[in-house]
């Protein structure tokens, strides 16, 4: 009885007790959430457009970061450094698409899937040939972004929001407004949801399906730079940083992986429960829950709604 207790009541009796450190968790859950939710739009995007789960979506966030701290380092200005950036994702999405994408079309999904994979351990080597596998400080201040802390007198305490973190929330959450916004209404983004829909019927109509994969995956790219730069502020650059967009999987799970708003819910939904078990449940059993809490909440729904929160139901007559 008293280990229900300490498990099932103790941690909501200490989120009642001190409101604000539960201000604080949620706070950072937030920020976790909104970066989560980033990243899995990289991997929405291009899977409604080729119906292909885009395994190279975290390593190119590592590119990403690693080509724009390059270039910084051989003397390239900072925001001219970012622009040669998003050409060289340009580059990569067309080379992708010419020398990858197109070889592939009408294969099985699988064959486009282990595609990703290979494109994952290519920019793997050509990043460490090119960058070296050493940390890299992120450019964080020559971009202007803020450094330090605001403290906050709140419900009886006081909550400290770090500055890099509400940048990371309000850009990223701008940016995912932004392709929301730019797939929903413009002649592209209705291309786009065509292509999902139906390659055959988007080609009968005059949609370009290499333009429109070109597109998604540089809109990949130019998600994967910011993404590479919000998290690189936050910590370093290296190739950890894989590890941390890998989590965008249960976020899609969660959400579905042919929603935009289920990356945004499924990334808050991780990014909360993340800090909240780890900060009032870990201590009671053994810590660590936030490197695989997420795992467990995405096994939890494909049991029971493997489309997840916002995916199409697909229903398969025989």
């Amino acid at each position: 009885m008293d280990t229900l207790y300490a498990v099932f009541i103790d941690p909501f009796m200490q989120m009642g007790s001190a409101p604000d450190l539960l201000v604080q968790t949620l706070w950072e859950g937030l920020v976790a959430g909104v970066l989560y939710a980033l990243i899995a739009l990289g991997f929405v995007l291009i899977f409604k457009a080729s119906g292909v789960f885009n395994f190279a979506q975290g390593i190119m966030v590592v590119f990403a970061a690693l080509t724009l701290v390059g270039l910084y380092e051989k003397g390239v200005p900072a925001w001219i450094a970012v622009f040669l950036t998003l050409g060289v994702m340009f580059l990569l999405a067309v080379t992708i698409e010419r020398v990858v994408l197109r070889p592939l079309v009408n294969q099985p999904d699988i064959i486009l899937f282990m595609a990703t994979f290979g494109i994952t351990y290519f920019l793997i080597g050509f990043g460490e040939s090119l960058f070296g596998g050493n940390p890299k400080q992120m450019i964080a201040g020559e971009l202007g972004l803020p450094r330090g802390a605001v403290e906050m007198k709140m419900l009886g305490g006081f909550v400290s929001f770090q500055k890099i973190d509400i940048a990371a929330a309000i850009i990223a959450s701008a940016m995912i407004a932004g392709l929301a916004v730019f797939f929903q209404y413009t002649r592209i983004g209705r291309a786009l949801r065509a292509v999902a829909d139906s390659h055959k019927a988007a080609l009968s109509v005059g949609i370009s399906l290499n333009q429109i994969w070109v597109i998604v995956w540089f809109a990949a790219g130019i998600v994967a730079l910011v993404t590479g730069i919000m998290w690189g502020a936050r910590s370093d650059v290296s190739f950890a940083l894989e590890i941390v967009a890998l989590k965008a999987l249960p976020v899609l799970i969660l959400g579905g992986f042919t929603s935009v708003p289920g990356a945004i819910v499924g990334g808050l939904l991780i990014g909360v429960g993340e800090k909240l078990g780890e900060f009032y449940w870990g201590p009671l059993i053994g810590g660590g829950i936030e490197s695989w809490l997420a795992y467990f909440i995405a096994l939890a729904f494909l049991l029971f709604r493997p489309q997840g929160l916002f995916g199409d139901k697909i229903i398969e007559r025989i």
